[in-house]
């Protein structure tokens, strides 16, 4: 399965996001190494994430991307 890395743009509300996809690789290590050069440009008052996403399909990262995760829990040591 291929590994997509993805630029996430914030869109009109918290639930909609804009996806763009900015490459597919076969290992992950090369899908990393692109993820850190964008990340690396991206000037602080941007607003946009990099991701790399590991799916069988583009749709299905997109998907996944997506997901409204909730927040972790954060334990009384974690803080």
């Amino acid at each position: 399965m291929p590994y997509y890395v993805y630029k996430i743009s914030p869109g009109p509300t918290k639930l909609v996001s804009a996806l763009e996809k900015l490459g597919q690789y076969d290992s992950f290590k090369e899908a990393k190494q692109h993820a850190r050069g964008l990340r690396a440009e991206l000037s602080e008052d941007d607003k946009c994430q990099i991701k790399v996403m590991f799916a069988e399909t583009e749709l299905e990262a997109e998907e996944q991307l997506m997901e409204k995760r909730e927040a972790p829990i954060l334990r009384e040591w974690e803080k």
